[in-house]
């Protein structure tokens, strides 16, 4: 008996939010512990998950279940979107950058993160979850990201 080709999963569809601080020199990193994944270092974030989301809405969501930190989804702004095939499936992921805070980030989601750091921008840990490092990389111009990633600047609207 042959197998035959195996069904890709299907494509993820996302937000990274960069939550910088006030004055500029540090963003929220966190210690992602995803079960079955090595650790690695990743920004808050996740998939668009609910009909008619937008990718402002989606990582407003997501940064408010994964840290508790509420922020409006109207003060998010996408910067870049980022098409990869990295880990193994289809991911389109939205670089969103947030308003500066400073409010404390808790860890609402143990099975998940391990904890939240505010660390400065010139000193980013390694390794670093793979889409995590493309959206920083469009944030970032000096931050060196993996290949493989295609990269679709975002340029102001009006």
């Amino acid at each position: 008996m042959t197998s035959g080709p195996s069904t890709p999963p299907p494509p993820l569809i996302g937000a990274g939010v960069i939550v910088p601080s006030t004055d500029g020199r540090s963003v929220l990193i966190g210690r992602r512990t995803t079960a079955g994944e090595p650790p690695t270092w990743s920004l808050p974030g996740g998939k668009v998950d609910h009909p008619g989301e937008s990718f402002e809405q989606a990582a407003a969501r997501e940064l408010a279940e994964e840290t508790g930190i509420e922020l409006p989804a109207e003060r998010m702004r996408v910067l870049a979107v980022l098409l990869d095939h990295g880990l193994g499936r289809t991911r389109l992921t939205a670089a969103v950058l947030a308003p500066p805070s400073d409010a404390p980030a808790h860890v609402t989601e143990p099975h998940a993160c391990a904890g939240w750091e505010r660390v400065p921008v010139d000193a980013l840990p390694e390794p670093m979850f793979y889409p995590s490092a493309q959206v920083l990389a469009a944030w970032l111009p000096d931050y060196r990201a993996p290949g493989g990633t295609f990269r679709y600047r975002v340029g102001p609207i009006g």
